[in-house]
């Protein structure tokens, strides 16, 4: 019986051990499968924050790369746009001009230049402007005669015209050095090209081009007259004071007889 029982223990110790043996590589498998949903969760946690970034750094670039595409900002307004009118005259010089406005709220300075400056020149070559201020300018180009059956439109096609911009902090004298100081401000306004008008051919284009020489012709006649004094005028120098002298001898002469006259 003893050998029995011994043997029946020994029995069920191995049918409890088989059955707990699942239950402990359950227990090791609910351990792995816990550390596992940590790490996911973990992973689940931390996953939208990196998005989160990833998205903000790309927002940000695509920003910057928008703003790089974005035109700048032009200071300036200028008629008429993208063009120069010439009279075509082979063998002249002939003249056009633009007028340049400062259409921003701050001072702005604008700087001429050409891909031909033996042949073209601006008057004035540059200028400040207040804000609201205009001028006209008229540039000066000698046309060439054809050669080799040349047409018109290829002659024009050689020469541009570019006007810069450059923003400044107030009234100031004009100089063109200031372009090559502060380079690194400055922006291109406009890319002028060439269009030749036939001085025969009445036109529109033609008809406002003499307009607008007549008006820079006369905003140059009045920049070379002499501002005027709005102060007190000045008679002479002395004239005052000798006047003063005339009426005091008067006074005193007149005195002098009255006084004779009563004695």
């Amino acid at each position: 019986m003893a050998i029995g029982a011994e043997h029946k223990s020994q029995s069920d110790g191995r049918v409890w051990g088989f059955f707990k043996l699942p239950f402990r590589q359950t227990g090791n498998a609910t351990g792995t499968t816990s550390s596992s949903s940590l790490s996911s969760n973990l992973y689940a946690e931390t996953q939208p924050q990196n998005e989160g970034s990833n998205r903000h750094a790309s927002a940000n670039s695509v920003s910057a790369v928008a703003k790089s595409l974005l035109p700048t900002r032009r200071l300036l307004k200028l008629d008429p746009a993208n063009k120069l009118y010439f009279p075509y005259e082979p063998g002249k010089q002939v003249r056009s001009a633009v007028r340049i406005k400062n259409t921003s709220k701050s001072y702005a300075a604008f700087k001429f230049q050409t891909t031909a400056p033996k042949s073209c020149f601006m008057r004035p070559p540059g200028a400040i402007l207040a804000p609201g201020e205009g001028i006209i300018a008229t540039v000066f180009k000698f046309v060439e005669p054809p050669e080799n059956n040349e047409k018109p439109m290829d002659q024009k096609r050689k020469v541009k015209f570019k006007i810069m911009s450059l923003k400044v902090k107030g009234p100031m004298d004009y100089v063109s050095e200031l372009f090559d100081d502060l380079k690194d401000q400055v922006a291109i306004e406009q890319i002028l090209r060439v269009v030749f008008l036939d001085p025969g051919r009445p036109c529109p284009a033609l008809e406002k081009l003499k307009r607008q020489l007549a008006d820079a012709d006369a905003e140059l006649e009045a920049r070379k007259k002499p501002a005027e004094d709005a102060g007190p005028k000045i008679i002479g120098e002395g004239l005052v004071i000798d006047e003063w002298k005339e009426r005091r001898e008067r006074y005193l002469a007149r005195q002098q007889v009255e006084g004779v006259d009563s004695v």
